[in-house]
């Protein structure tokens, strides 16, 4: 549990860092449509959850549901996607070494927490390999 609460903890300080290192809507259009689509996803898969008991730690509930519909039906970490997506634009149109090293650890944290919360999760739900075998980890029809 503490390893994730790690993971936890890593991941908000890389946001915060880039969240007050820049501004946080871009300027570019294509960073700005890039920004829409990775917000509009985030809570598309926040709706999505609304059944479950989602947990910001990779641990599942007890009376978690696994979802399968929604953005779940293609990527099975819709979330992290939107994450990544957002933040991406804010690194290129106000890029700085500290920032792009501060991306990197996000990413590398975001899979390092996948990773973990792959395991738990095909260790809660039965048919989760099953689920794993029709979606993808986080970019549809690709990883």
């Amino acid at each position: 549990m503490a390893v994730s609460y790690l993971l936890v903890f890593i991941q908000f300080a890389c946001l915060g860092y880039l969240l007050q290192s820049g501004p946080i809507l871009v300027d570019d259009p294509f960073g700005a449509i890039a920004q829409f689509v990775g917000i509009f996803l985030g809570l598309w898969a926040i709706y999505a959850m609304r059944r479950s008991r989602p947990n910001i730690t990779p641990e599942v509930s007890s009376k978690a549901v696994l979802i399968t519909d929604g953005p779940y039906q293609y990527i099975r970490h819709p979330m992290y996607t939107a994450l990544l997506i957002t933040t991406l634009p804010m690194l290129i149109e106000h890029y700085t070494p500290q920032r792009l090293f501060t991306w990197v650890v996000l990413v590398v944290d975001l899979l390092l927490k996948l990773h973990r919360e792959e395991k738990l999760l095909a260790a809660h739900f039965p048919d989760y390999a099953e689920y794993q075998a029709i979606s993808r980890k986080l970019i549809p029809f690709v990883y």
